[in-house]
């Protein structure tokens, strides 16, 4: 069904397509409509064209510039002009302009007060006219009809003119729009042809998978991507160019991203067109999502197993203590002492279950590596035998979010692992490295010079219950690592090197800015009425504020003041939203906040440049969202 908007844009739309200059003033001599004809015959300008806009102000401009040629006194000429107007008679009239065209000037009153005006350049016709006339005893009757033949031909042929330049303006515009809202996508939009080179992009490659280029058109998807992500991705693109769509992820090892792509085949010529997203934030909270709901089954599955246990234990550890208290013959004492030794170790593994199946949550904290690692060492070192060296490494460039608790218990469950595997060795070595991969993960690797992982360990390590030390391991050491990587929304991976094992844990790397406690706040928001409140909460945590209501005020404000930090709305005034601070006064801390859904393009393309505070919000949340650095979902 065709709403009234679809209705006014069609109308208009036609308008503009005719040749002849149209205007309509409304009962109070305001502008309702006037088409593009009009506008270009007059050398209109745009505030003059807008609805609303006075006759008088029209008839002023005309006559100032010369339209109706010399006028001795301007102001009772448009007076009379408009005089004229208010009586709303219809009206015929040819007159020539100062530019020496002709016109013709139809004026029509309609129903609901005002009326309508329909201008048409008729020099041509005056000319042929003229010429016709003075030649005309001269002429044949077949040159007549001839001209006339012509004259129509000419006319059809400005109509069509017309209507081509206007379905070219449309089709400029509508490409402009579409253009402008791929570039803004963020995610990666192309086509390929049939022989795989793309034909088009919305350069936004390498802001999805890093480190490959921005433009690609020309170029081959299989060298825009690499042998290893094209390998991944071939199969997909076969599919496509066979007429079938898919959407599928994989992981980009150059750049350590996830990615969603989407093939689908063109309907109209051979060649694919795709869609492609950096999804490793989505993929890291899944997996931690995941792995909560994998423990709280667990839990429920093992709580009632290990409460009967613990009940069963309880009553052998009590009855053993009796007997261990009779005078038994021979060799029943050591019996006695065995099944207490075996029942305690039950009771070990109950609590070792409990840990793993306990409600547990990661909970980043701002913290730097380095005293992290040397208190980890502090803790460890009491634990390893003389001769086992531990060394801690840290390429970390930044404080980070992570949750020490957690990591610390996982971090010593590997040390502790090590060192029994490195038991009996000389000069043996554990060394703990952490580097940050490709802005996107941390990466914390555990290296041993013992005898390495069996090919049975490395496929099942980090299973529970799984162990190499016989009786006396529990099997639930690295299970329980590989559960903290995965809370984190992190992976854990076992290998061999040439002198020993490797383990290696990956975590999301979110990066904790350091804020100042105090100093001058630039608040950026354009509503007077939100700035109130919210100046109140930064002047009662200490701060001084200075206030702006676009980017353009703010830079002015910043170039005076000694800025401590900017708090922005994502929406200002101007057409620049708030996160192109980020680019503007990279030197100053940014945090920004909205009301707009996560969802929203404008959202995630905030939150791609600096942490995002969701209104509405408290104090205490503002407070911790900018002296620590969390990102406030």
């Amino acid at each position: 069904m065709t709403t009234r908007a679809d209705t006014a844009a069609f109308t208009l739309a036609g308008l503009n397509l005719i040749q002849q200059a149209l205007s309509i003033f409304d009962r109070d001599l305001r502008l309702v409509l006037i088409n593009r004809p009009m506008q270009a015959m007059f050398d209109l300008p745009d505030t003059l064209c807008a609805p609303g806009t006075t006759f008088e102000a029209v008839i002023r401009h005309l006559a100032t510039s010369g339209e109706y040629g010399p006028i001795d006194d301007l102001e009772t000429f448009i007076e009379a002009r408009v005089t004229l107007a208010r009586t709303f008679e219809p009206h015929y009239m040819e007159r020539q302009r100062a530019n020496g065209r002709t016109i013709s000037v139809e004026g029509a009153p309609l129903p609901q007060g005002g009326w309508v005006t329909v201008y048409t350049d008729i020099t041509a016709i005056r000319q042929q006219e003229e010429l016709l006339r003075s030649r005309s005893e001269s002429l044949s009757e077949e040159v007549l009809q001839r001209s006339e033949e012509l004259a129509r031909t000419n006319r059809q042929l400005a109509a069509t003119i017309t209507a081509l330049e206007e379905t070219r303006r449309q089709l400029m515009e509508t490409e402009a729009r579409t253009r402008t809202t791929t570039e803004m996508m963020p995610a990666h939009i192309a086509r390929v042809d049939a022989t795989g080179r793309y034909t088009f992009s919305n350069n936004r490659l390498a802001d999805v998978m890093p480190g490959r280029p921005a433009s690609i058109v020309g170029l081959h998807i299989s060298d825009t991507l690499g042998p290893e992500a094209y390998a991944r991705v071939q199969p997909h693109l076969d599919a496509a160019f066979s007429g079938r769509a898919s959407t599928f992820e994989f992981s980009d090892e150059a750049s350590s991203r996830r990615i969603r792509a989407a093939f689908t085949p063109d309907p109209l010529e051979p060649g694919v067109y795709i869609l492609s997203q950096d999804v490793t934030e989505e993929t890291q909270a899944r997996a931690a999502l995941q792995q909560t709901r994998r423990r709280e089954i667990a839990a429920q599955l093992t709580s009632g197993l290990a409460h009967d246990f613990s009940n069963l234990l309880t009553i052998i550890l009590g009855q053993q203590a009796k007997l261990a208290r009779l005078d038994l013959p021979g060799e029943a004492p050591a019996c006695v002492t065995a099944t207490l030794q075996a029942a305690r170790r039950g009771g070990t593994l109950l609590e070792r279950i409990a840990d793993i199946t306990s409600p547990r949550t990661w909970q980043p904290k701002p913290m730097r590596l380095s005293p992290f690692l040397d208190d980890l060492a502090n803790l460890a070192d009491p634990t390893l035998p003389a001769g086992l060296t531990l060394t801690m490494e840290d390429h970390t460039t930044a404080p980070l979010m992570a949750d020490p608790g957690l990591l610390q218990d996982a971090l010593l469950n590997l040390v502790l692992n090590a060192r029994d595997a490195c038991a009996g060795r000389a000069e043996a070595r554990i060394t703990i490295a952490a580097h940050e991969l490709q802005g996107t993960w941390l990466e914390i690797a555990v290296t041993d010079t013992g005898p390495g992982f069996s090919a049975e360990a490395l496929d099942h390590g980090a299973a529970p219950f799984f162990t190499t030390k016989g009786g006396e391991g529990s099997g639930l050491g690295l299970a329980m690592v590989y559960d903290m990587a995965k809370l984190a929304g992190g992976a854990l991976r076992l290998s061999n090197t040439g002198t020993g094992a490797r383990v290696i844990l990956r975590l999301p790397l979110r990066h904790a800015l350091s804020l100042p406690a105090s100093g001058l706040v630039l608040l950026v928001e354009d509503s007077p009425d939100l700035r109130a409140p919210i100046r109140d909460m930064l002047t009662g945590l200490g701060y001084a504020v200075a206030e702006a209501s676009s980017v353009p005020e703010a830079l002015a404000l910043a170039e005076t003041l000694e800025v401590a930090l900017i708090l922005s709305d994502i929406t200002l005034e101007g057409s620049e939203p708030g996160h192109t601070l980020a680019d503007r006064l990279p030197q100053v801390p940014l945090r920004l906040m909205t009301s707009l859904p996560p969802g929203d393009p404008r959202h995630r393309a905030a939150r791609a440049r600096a942490p995002v505070i969701a209104k509405p919000f408290t104090a205490e949340t503002l407070a911790n969202a900018l002296r620590e650095g969390e990102r406030t979902p």
